[in-house]
């Protein structure tokens, strides 16, 4: 199915919207909550591994949405990869 460029455009940007944004609730729970128990370091630093190769990937073919949507996929996904290795370190306080 071909659709007109404008289309493509307005779909790309819809997913890239949808994909990095489904990021920042998680981001900003572990960020209030000071705990990324629940979160899976392995996933995250692979995830973080795809993105960078995505990113290289919009940067050899110029293609701006791309580069954006993964630039900030990445940040948020190293942001989540810093607080695990910080929360998980932190002394957690005894359960009651």
């Amino acid at each position: 199915m071909v659709v007109p460029g404008w289309s493509t455009t307005l779909i790309g940007s819809s997913a890239a919207i949808c994909t990095t944004g489904a990021f920042v609730p998680q981001v900003a729970r572990v960020w209030r909550l000071k705990s990324a128990a629940d979160i899976s370091l392995v996933t995250f630093v692979v995830f973080s591994v795809g993105t960078f190769a995505w990113l290289l990937y919009g940067l050899s073919i110029g293609a701006l949405p791309v580069i954006l949507a993964n630039a900030v996929t990445l940040l948020l996904a190293l942001t989540m990869v810093a607080l695990k290795l910080r929360y998980d370190r932190s002394p957690r306080p005894p359960r009651s």
